[in-house]
């Protein structure tokens, strides 16, 4: 089956399998060939890409939890030039479509960007992560910006953002709306340190999805529902929920084999018809 993950405004973002990574849970395609097959994914989403380079986080990176991880990477890349410059050609001998996810800066940091990106043949669409903590008025500035790409356009939503969030941006020229990032928390590490970063877990799963069938409800683009799955009967449930497809995250890191029985599973939805998830 085919899958339209953006609305058709420029041409829409379409994928065979109803099942991605989520940003930064796999790299940048070519350190996976030996451990992961790609090809049971729908699309691969790149590690968050950024203007300027940027390093490691310092200090303690993961912190185990009883039902997940907290994890603080700093968003490492060589800048959005030379990240392309060193996966291009990898990029080119994906079996799936790619998708760019860009972590936004300033509006105009955006634009140059996306400049870049849009004369990258091998990139299939751009999915634009902000900050959690966002305004809406600046999150709309950035998706105005974002505008000028060529390419379909997903945007993902901070955590916690409503219904009336998700409409703005759809109505900023959204194309489709990944829902959401990671929640973020603080925690001690083992030398009792506080950390803070992006949680991942199960328990992530039920706060998603009364998100996803919220705002699923509330918008008329297509949305990918991400957090917290780690089974079939999740992913199916959130696409009863009105996701069109789904982004994995710590599975990836525990269970890999796992993806493509999840694929499998979601394979023959066509015609399901979305449930509430209140």
């Amino acid at each position: 089956m085919t899958i339209a993950l953006t609305r058709p405004d420029k041409q829409p973002l379409l994928v065979e399998r109803p099942v991605m990574n989520a940003a930064g849970t796999l790299g940048w395609a070519e350190e996976l060939r030996q451990q992961f097959a790609l090809d049971t994914l729908g699309a691969l989403v790149t590690n968050p890409i950024t203007l300027a380079p940027r390093l490691p986080a310092g200090g303690t990176r993961i912190v185990p939890l009883e039902a997940g991880l907290l994890l603080h990477t700093g968003l490492p890349n060589a800048g959005a030039r030379r990240t392309v410059e060193q996966h291009e050609a990898a990029w080119g001998r994906l079996p799936v479509p790619l998708i760019a996810h860009v972590a936004a800066g300033a509006p105009d940091e955006l634009v140059r960007v996306l400049d870049l990106l849009d004369g990258v043949d091998v990139i299939a669409g751009i999915e634009l992560g902000v900050q959690d903590d966002i305004r809406l008025q600046d999150a709309m500035s950035l998706l105005r910006a974002a505008q000028r790409t060529e390419k379909p356009l997903l945007f993902r939503l901070p955590f916690g953002a409503d219904a009336d969030f998700a409409r703005a941006a759809a109505d900023a020229g959204a194309g489709g709306l990944t829902v959401c990032a990671p929640p973020r928390g603080t925690a001690r590490d083992g030398a009792g340190r506080l950390v803070a970063g992006r949680l991942y877990g199960t328990w992530v799963f039920p706060l998603t999805l009364r998100l996803v069938g919220q705002i699923a409800r509330a918008v008329d683009v297509p949305v990918v529902a991400a957090g917290g799955i780690h089974s079939a009967a999740d992913a199916r449930t959130f696409i009863e929920a009105g996701a069109v497809a789904v982004q994995l995250d710590s599975l990836l890191w525990a269970r890999p084999a796992a993806a493509e029985r999840i694929a499998r599973d979601l394979g023959g939805l066509q015609g399901t018809q979305p449930a509430s998830a209140q």
